[in-house]
């Protein structure tokens, strides 16, 4: 039996706002599902995924060039020990300069701190720009301004990290909670005491975790500019790619994978301690 929710069956004017008002909901929930759906279905057709004809040969193409690669040539190990420093050292020093520039970027583009639309959306729009345009053509535009070699990719390291790590910082500000420096502020604890002991221990965790997190992004990215010649493990491998030496290029992929998973390793210690200290 129907539960009639209408008193004496006429509908409220209140009741008849909040129906209408779910149905509405409803009506734009599943018109931004179908939508959704078109536009990943939109996208999966554009780029040819289902083209099955393309798949007929793929399987047998990764297994011949597994094959060809097999067992990796560790035969040139010593003379990898440069480009895997390089690699190391682009990573580190592109780390570190983006932090350093992204942190007073970061405190300028979040609203809580800085009240100016227009300040505050020059530095929210210069980040954009930063992190926008794909570290390759970062690479490409300091390998034009600097000369080849590691230089570039630290240049191009930090710029594409400031543009992303500004965005976290922001971020992280911005959910800073008043609360305690205002309980602070109203004792007459000066700004240094509110910044050191209600807004640092809020952010800091966040900012070192985000941080460390980007430096093991950027030794991955390090990688991949090798393509355009700042020097490191990718130049090394895209070498032994183009001269068709793939039991060499195995070889290296798998250095690379061992200096990764060393990082990640190192990292989760350095954020263990850092955060544990906290």
């Amino acid at each position: 039996m129907r539960v009639d929710p209408r008193p004496n069956g006429i509908a409220s004017p209140a009741l008849t706002a909040i129906l209408a008002d779910g149905r509405r909901r409803q009506r734009n929930a599943l018109a931004a599902t179908i939508g959704g759906t078109a536009v990943i279905v939109g996208a999966f057709a554009y780029a040819g995924a289902f083209e099955l004809h393309r798949y007929a040969d793929a399987l047998s193409t990764i297994g011949q060039l597994a094959a060809d690669s097999l067992p990796p040539d560790f035969s040139r190990l010593p003379h990898w020990g440069r480009p895997l420093l390089e690699t190391l050292a682009m990573s580190v020093a592109g780390t570190v300069l983006g932090a350093a520039a992204a942190l007073p970027l970061g405190a300028l583009a979040a609203r809580n701190i800085v009240r100016q639309a227009i300040l505050g959306g020059a530095a929210r729009l210069f980040l954009n720009v930063l992190r926008s345009i794909p570290g390759l053509i970062w690479g490409v535009i300091f390998v034009a301004a600097v000369g080849f070699g590691p230089l570039p990719g630290i240049l191009a390291l930090a710029t594409h990290s400031t543009g992303m790590l500004g965005k976290f910082f922001a971020e992280t500000l911005e959910h800073v909670d008043p609360g305690p420096g205002d309980a602070l502020r109203s004792i007459g604890v000066s700004r240094v005491g509110v910044l050191r002991f209600s807004i640092l221990p809020q952010i800091l965790p966040r900012l070192i975790d985000v941080t460390i997190y980007r430096w093991e992004h950027n030794l991955r990215a390090a990688t991949t500019l090798g393509v355009v010649g700042v020097g490191g493990l990718g130049l090394e491998i895209v070498t032994a790619f183009h001269l068709f030496e793939y039991r060499e290029a195995s070889a290296l992929i798998i250095v690379l994978l061992s200096l990764v998973t060393l990082i990640n390793i190192v990292g989760a210690r350095v954020r263990a301690r850092l955060l544990g200290g906290l």
